[in-house]
């Protein structure tokens, strides 16, 4: 077992990231990195710029966590460490997918899934099904993400993982509610919730408290929605989390939206979009644009909604993303004083949205 300065350094940097102070993390892990190349430890290398990686991809910012990413790869190839390499392509598929690159991340988990399965990698397995629940989420199959995501969580708990399983279960309860189970969906997140508040996680906390105030929001309880959206952004603003901020945000502006109180959520839905923008997420910018293009119509400016659901509803296209290219030709057709539910129909989801303003899952 190593016990050199640099992997104390390293240690502290994980100790750090456990308590996301991801600022000081940050610099410990690259400082360990600075230290571990001078020495050519090449383990220490790779596990650093996984961890750098990790924490860029965690504050939004993929673009350099994808470079981290790309490095610990071209460092595994050197060092012969194939494990490493496959944890690399994870990775880099967490951050390609928060990019709307759904395909490629579906590529690198399904390569990352069939090398763990052979080495009957456990822990692997059980993380490349609960990134494939996450991947098919965003490209708009929400069956196959129950499914992923129910696979995982079985997975989790026959290793006795507990925040695997809180996160499985939030991303059930997020799937489920896109499907319209919106019972389940609570259920779900108030079950990762207490767990998450046993293990004093603060970022499954955060992520639960959302999930919760969305199932509520869908349900009509708009009021129990805000007071649980308003905890979830303390702990995000806390930990330094934009990601998962900038959801929380939108979800605030489309709860003021169903309050109508436009102004409100114009807003929340112009903050969410300049957050979006800073990450570089297609999808939450569709849906702010979504958001501010029906409360546009909805106030008569006709012209400048339109415009702004057509980009969203191009943009979707163009990303492959089904459930949000549905949204954008709901919204569409309602502008012209038609009703579209074929599209939610060919992708097997039953919503039916009849006036604006719509409570878009």
């Amino acid at each position: 077992m190593r016990h050199s300065k640099t992997d104390n350094l390293f240690n502290r940097a994980e100790k750090l990231k456990e308590h996301y102070d991801y600022r000081k993390a940050l610099l410990s892990f690259k400082e360990a990195l600075r230290q571990y190349g001078a020495v050519i430890d090449l383990e220490g290398v790779l596990l650093c710029q996984l961890a750098i990686g990790d924490l860029y991809r965690m504050t939004g910012d993929y673009v350099r966590s994808g470079r981290y990413y790309e490095e610990a790869l071209a460092t595994g190839k050197i060092s012969g460490d194939v494990t490493y390499r496959y944890d690399a392509k994870m990775g880099m598929a967490l951050a390609l997918r928060a990019r709307g690159d759904w395909r490629t991340a579906m590529k690198l988990c399904n390569e990352a899934f069939a090398f763990y399965k052979k080495r009957n990698d456990t822990q692997g397995i059980a993380f490349c099904l609960w990134a494939l629940g996450g991947t098919f989420r965003i490209k708009g199959d929400i069956m196959k993400s129950l499914d992923r995501f129910g696979d995982a969580k079985r997975a989790y708990q026959a290793l006795k993982y507990r925040p695997g399983i809180g996160y499985c279960l939030c991303g059930l309860g997020g799937a489920s509610r896109i499907a319209g189970l919106f019972k389940a969906s609570l259920t779900y997140y108030q079950k990762a919730h207490r767990l998450f508040t046993s293990l004093n996680d603060t970022f499954g906390t955060a992520y639960s408290f959302c999930g919760i105030g969305n199932a509520y929001r869908m349900t009509g309880r708009y009021d129990q929605a805000l007071a649980h959206f308003k905890r979830a952004t303390s702990r995000y603003e806390r930990i330094g989390d934009r990601v998962s901020y900038s959801y929380t945000v939108w979800s605030i502006g489309t709860t003021y939206k169903m309050m109508n109180n436009l102004d409100h959520a114009e807003t929340y839905f112009r903050k969410a979009l300049t957050l979006f923008k800073a990450t570089k997420d297609p999808r939450g910018m569709i849906y702010c644009r979504l958001g501010i293009g029906e409360i546009a119509f909805l106030q008569g400016k006709v012209r400048s909604g339109t415009q702004y659901i057509l980009t969203s509803l191009q943009k979707a296209k163009s990303f492959g993303f089904k459930l949000e290219t549905c949204h954008g030709e709901m919204l569409q057709a309602y502008m012209i004083g038609k009703s579209r539910r074929s599209c939610y129909n060919k992708i097997g989801l039953p919503l039916l949205f009849e006036n604006a303003p719509f409570n878009i899952p």
